[in-house]
C-alpha cells in the first residue's frame, strides 16, 4: 500500500490518504465501502450516484469578488455567492471529510498543451469518484507525480454531506461552488460524478479566454492526412457518437481549447452517454467499457452481470467513463493542428432542420451563440410535444464569460484558419418526435464522411426557405430525398408551420444577444 499522504495545508487531518491508488484498489474499496457497487461482465465498475443523477445547475455559484466580478457572465448560468458563504460551505465539506476513515486524493492535468494545462486535485471519500476522475483527468507519470507540487485548483467532493439550506443564497441541500480566487470548487448534497468534470470544465472556460485560447464544449478528430475536425453540441446530439470514428484517430470527446498552435484536450478520457448502447450502432464505445471503466446507475442481470442498457429504471442518464486510450486509434498526446472543419451538432425533434447545411461566416457565429438543441416529448410530466433548447455555445452551463467572448474567439479563428463551418441535425426527420424518426446514424456517419473527404463542399446547394441555410443536392451513402426535410413530410403544410414556430423561437432566443452582435449576424438568423 502506498505510503499515507498528507492533505494537512487544505485543513484535513484524516491520517490514512490513498493518492492515486490503482484503479484495482479502488475496485477491491468501492466493492467493499459502497452500496450498489459491482463488476460487470465486461469487467467495469458499477456505481450509484444517489438521488442526484445528473448535474444541478440551478445550485451552482460562483464567489464574487473584485478580480473577477468584471469578468462573469452573471445571471441565471452564474449565480453570485459571496466570499463569506464560500467559505462557510468549504468548512462544511473539509469538517465532513474530517470525519472519514481514509480518504482519495487524486492529482492529475487538464489540458494535453504544456503551455496551458493545469494541476487539479480531487479531494473525494468515494472509490467511485476517485476512479471517475483518474479516468477524466489527464493521469500524470510517475516522474510528474513525484514533482507535482500544489495543485492550481482543489475539488472538496463531500458530495454525500448536505449543504445547510439555511445559509445565506443556498437554495437546497446541494451546492456546488466555484472561487477563481481561492482557486477551489466545493461540492455538496450531490454525488454525481459529472460536477467534478464539468467543474473543471468551468475552471478552464474562464482560464482560457483570459488568455485569448477559445475553450470549446466539442469533440475532435484526427484524419489519416492530418485534417482537424471539432464537432460541437449539447448532451445528446452526438459528439461522443460521431468522434468514436474507426477511419480517424479521436482527440477527444467533450471538452478542448483552440490556441494558434492548434487544439488540444482538456481531459483525459472520455464521458459517454450509455442509454441503448450497443455494440453494433457504436462498437468502440461499447468495447471501451471494460477493467477500469466506471458505469452509473445502469441495471444488469443479477446472475451474469450482463448490462441492461436500455434500462432506464433509475435514469435516461446512463453514463460510462473510461480512459482515453481505450478507444482504438485514439492519438496521444490528444492535440491536433488547426482544424479543417468546424461541424455544429443539433438534435432537432421538431424535424424541421436539414440533416446537412453548409454555414456563412455569420450564420455560423448566429448558430453558435444559439446553440440549439431540442427535448423530446415525454421525458417530464406534461410535456406532449418538442421543447426547444438553445444553450450558447453549445455548452452555457460552463460558460464563466459572455457567450460573445466565446463567439469572437471563434469567428478570429474561423477567418483566420479559413475553415468551413456545417450544420448537421442529428433528430428527427419525417415529421417532428412522435410522428417521423430519428435520423438514422448510419446516415449521420456518411454526412460526416464526406464533410471529411470534401465531397461534400463540392455538392450544388439550395437555399433553404425559411432558415435560409445552404442545404446539399446529393451525399454519398445518404437518400436525397431526406437532404430536404419537407419531401420527408406527409403533411407539407404542418411543415411550414412546425418551421415557421422553430423560427420564432430562435429570433425570440437571439433578442438576448442581439445588442451585441452586428447586423450582418442578426439577419443571419431564420426568416419570419
Amino acid at each position: 500500500m502506498p505510503e499515507p499522504f498528507s492533505l494537512a495545508k487544505h485543513g484535513i487531518t484524516v491520517k490514512e490518504v490513498l493518492r492515486n491508488p490503482a484503479p484495482a484498489r479502488l475496485y477491491e474499496l468501492g466493492l467493499q465501502r459502497e452500496k450498489g457497487t459491482a463488476i460487470t461482465s465486461t469487467g467495469a465498475l458499477v456505481a450509484l450516484s444517489g438521488a442526484k443523477t445528473g448535474r444541478s445547475p440551478k445550485d451552482k455559484r460562483i464567489t464574487e469578488h473584485p478580480d473577477s466580478v468584471n469578468d462573469i457572465w452573471w445571471g441565471p448560468v452564474n449565480i453570485k455567492m459571496s466570499d463569506h458563504i464560500f467559505l462557510t460551505n468549504r468548512e462544511r465539506a473539509i469538517d465532513y471529510l474530517n470525519t472519514r476513515e481514509f480518504l482519495y486524493c487524486i492529482d492529475g492535468f487538464a489540458g494535453w498543451d504544456p503551455k496551458h494545462r493545469i494541476k487539479v486535485r480531487i479531494i473525494c471519500a468515494r472509490a467511485y469518484h476517485a476512479l471517475f476522475m483518474w479516468n477524466m483527468l489527464i493521469r500524470p507519470t510517475a516522474e510528474e507525480l513525484a514533482n507535482f507540487g500544489e495543485p492550481d485548483y482543489t475539488i472538496y467532493n463531500a458530495g454525500k454531506f448536505p449543504a445547510n439550506r439555511y445559509t445565506s443564497g443556498m437554495t437546497s441541500t446541494t451546492s456546488v461552488a466555484l472561487s477563481f480566487e481561492h482557486k477551489e470548487f466545493v461540492i455538496l448534497g450531490t454525488e454525481y460524478a459529472g460536477e467534478m468534470k464539468k467543474g473543471v470544465f468551468t475552471i478552464m472556460n474562464y482560464l482560457m479566454p483570459k488568455k485569448g485560447v477559445l475553450s470549446m464544449h466539442c469533440s475532435a478528430t484526427e484524419g489519416q492526412n492530418g485534417d482537424v475536425s471539432v464537432l460541437f453540441g449539447l448532451s445528446g446530439t452526438g459528439k461522443t457518437t460521431l468522434s468514436a470514428d474507426p477511419k480517424r484517430k479521436l482527440i477527444g470527446d467533450d471538452e478542448h481549447a483552440w490556441t494558434d498552435d492548434g487544439v488540444f484536450n482538456v481531459e483525459g478520457g472520455c464521458y459517454a452517454k450509455a442509454i441503448n448502447l450497443s455494440e453494433e450502432a457504436e462498437p468502440d464505445i461499447f468495447r471501451a467499457i471494460r477493467f477500469g471503466s466506471v458505469l452509473e446507475n445502469v441495471i444488469y442481470e443479477g446472475d451474469t452481470r450482463v448490462v441492461d442498457y436500455s434500462n432506464v429504471s433509475i435514469t435516461d442518464n446512463t453514463r460510462c467513463s473510461y480512459p482515453i486510450e481505450y478507444i482504438p486509434g485514439a492519438k496521444i498526446p490528444c492535440t491536433g493542428g488547426h482544424p479543417n472543419n468546424v461541424i455544429f451538432l443539433t438534435a432537432d425533434a421538431f424535424g424541421v432542420l436539414p440533416p446537412v447545411a453548409k454555414l456563412t461566416s455569420e450564420q455560423a457565429m448566429y448558430h453558435f451563440i444559439s446553440g440549439y438543441t431540442a427535448k423530446v416529448a415525454g421525458t417530464e410530466v406534461g410535456v406532449t410535444e418538442p421543447q426547444a433548447t438553445f444553450s450558447a455555445c453549445f455548452g452555457q452551463p460552463f460558460m464563466v464569460w459572455h457567450p460573445t467572448k466565446y463567439a469572437q474567439l471563434l469567428a478570429d479563428r474561423l477567418a483566420k484558419h479559413n475553415a468551413p463551418v456545417w450544420l448537421v441535425n442529428t433528430g428527427w426527420t419525417g415529421g417532428p418526435y412522435g410522428v417521423g424518426s430519428r435520423m438514422k446514424l448510419k446516415y449521420t456517419r456518411a454526412i460526416i464522411d464526406a464533410i471529411h473527404s470534401g465531397e461534400l463542399a463540392k455538392v450544388p446547394t439550395q437555399e433553404d426557405p425559411i432558415f435560409g441555410v445552404a442545404v446539399p443536392t446529393s451525399c454519398p451513402n445518404v437518400p436525397s430525398e431526406i437532404l430536404v426535410p419537407k419531401n420527408t413530410w406527409a403533411d407539407k403544410a404542418a411543415y411550414d408551420t412546425t418551421a415557421k414556430k422553430l423560427a420564432a423561437l430562435f429570433a425570440d432566443n437571439f433578442k438576448k444577444y442581439a445588442d451585441q452582435a452586428s447586423e450582418g449576424v442578426r439577419k443571419a438568423g431564420p426568416r419570419l
